[in-house]
């Protein structure tokens, strides 16, 4: 069965959560330098099925788009160039990352690694699939 993969697309690093085959739990999957998104995903493709990309959308509280808004309309463009035959959709992404500190807090992650900025985007992904799971499923 085919997974769902979300990105938290970041200028510099990218958090990558996905689904279980079942698409039933979204799981962290990595967190990376931004420049190694694409070819990570070319290898990660070639060993899941994936049938569905989700990338956090940021906006602003009143809707309007914020500074990265256009850097991940590129990349959501450069997806669909090279991953044609797999869905990209958009999500809202406000709030994932202090969402993410609140996690880490209440796992009881030291704080040397809540300092990590990868652990952030990682956890942030995850909790944006985990919200559109619960919204579609």
């Amino acid at each position: 069965m085919a997974r769902i993969l979300c990105i938290d697309y970041g200028l510099k690093r990218t958090g990558i959560a996905v689904t279980d085959p079942l698409k039933i739990i979204a799981g962290g999957l990595t967190a990376l330098d931004t420049q190694h998104v694409l070819p990570f995903l070319k290898n990660y493709f070639h060993q899941e099925q994936v049938e569905l990309i989700l990338i956090g959308e940021p906006k602003n509280l009143d809707d309007t788009d914020t500074h990265a808004t256009s850097l991940v309309n590129a990349f959501q463009k450069k997806l669909q160039k090279e991953f044609p035959s797999i869905p990209v959709e958009k999500v809202d992404e406000r709030y994932t990352s202090k969402m993410a500190v609140q996690a880490m807090l209440q796992m009881g992650m030291k704080k040397k690694d809540r300092r990590n900025k990868k652990n952030v985007d990682e956890i942030a992904a995850t909790i944006m699939l985990q919200e559109y799971l619960s919204q579609h499923t």
